[in-house]
């Protein structure tokens, strides 16, 4: 309904340029070149803006065929997901699809590989729905643990999602509800910390399964719809480890590994190495010519 231009200015500012492109390696002598071209002609028409109409371009990989060729019905080797569909539903078989292969890399469809699948979403289901037979409550220690994976989860669910690694997202979804059943039978569950867990992980979970994260959104008291939900923020501060594991080398040999707090300084680090009676069997006795600290990493002792 603008009739100045072929569109209007505002919606152009709007939605141009694109801000990410995905297709297939064959699209770029097809409609991405076609793209392209029309845009830049019409850059030197002035009706566009900009040399290039996306600001970035992925391509994904194929899911080939189990005799590890491109799907095509010529060969006999498609698989249609209409039977996975009507068998495991759309989840599943989505979920399956994000976790089975790398996006960018691709791989031969295996229909076994599903059933780990149906495995970890009845077990999200059960782990969240459940009513809880335990009857002590958690303590502190255990409740800030369940936050500290949270939202380590959530931090790196955000970047792997911005970077389309949609296999390491379930499986750190994965992780997460095994954590989440370990804090459930200490007795986490309703409590603040558990409220707080549930509700980070069905936002975190909803572009993965979008049908069954609604359906326990709504389950769990939470007002229509998870997908109008904004996403979490990470806390930094509830994410940060409390402890770390410093590896202790001696001439560039493993000879240690401590569990020092995570704020450790590097004197303090240099002088717990030192003082570690497994360095001490290989120092024998000798004074260390150089001692090399990585924070929150390593100590390497250098002798002779």
């Amino acid at each position: 309904d603008y009739d100045q231009y072929p569109f209007d200015p505002r919606e152009y500012d709007y939605w141009m340029p694109v801000d990410l492109y995905t297709g297939g390696i064959e699209h770029a002598t097809m409609h991405l070149i076609y793209t392209r071209f029309f845009h830049k002609a019409c850059r030197d028409l002035g009706i566009t803006k900009g040399d290039e109409p996306m600001l970035k371009l992925r391509n994904q990989g194929l899911v080939l065929g189990e005799d590890n060729e491109k799907m095509s019905k010529s060969r006999g080797n498609v698989i249609a997901p209409d039977d996975l569909v009507a068998a495991y539903g759309a989840d599943t078989v989505r979920t399956y699809l994000m976790f089975f292969a790398r996006w960018e890399l691709g791989a031969p469809w295996n229909s076994s590989g599903i059933e780990g699948s149906v495995r970890w979403l009845r077990k999200v289901w059960s782990t969240i729905l459940e009513p809880s037979k335990v009857k002590k409550q958690a303590n502190q220690n255990s409740l800030r643990d369940l936050r500290r994976k949270v939202h380590q989860t959530l931090a790196s669910v955000t970047r792997d999602f911005e970077n389309l690694n949609f296999n390491t997202v379930v499986s750190g979804l994965m992780e997460l509800i095994n954590e989440m059943t370990t804090a459930k039978a200490m007795g986490a569950f309703t409590t603040e910390a558990w409220v707080e867990t549930e509700s980070i992980y069905l936002r975190m979970l909803a572009p993965v399964c979008p049908h069954i994260a609604e359906e326990l959104w709504e389950r769990t008291g939470h007002a229509y719809s998870i997908h109008n939900q904004a996403w979490p923020e990470v806390d930094p501060v509830a994410a940060k480890e409390e402890e770390i594991t410093l590896i202790v080398q001696v001439n560039g040999k493993l000879r240690d590994r401590l569990v020092v707090p995570a704020n450790i300084t590097e004197d303090e680090a240099r002088t717990a190495a030192l003082n570690s009676e497994n360095v001490q069997l290989y120092l024998e006795g000798k004074q260390p010519r150089k001692v090399i600290y990585v924070p929150g990493r390593l100590v390497n002792i250098v002798v002779g």
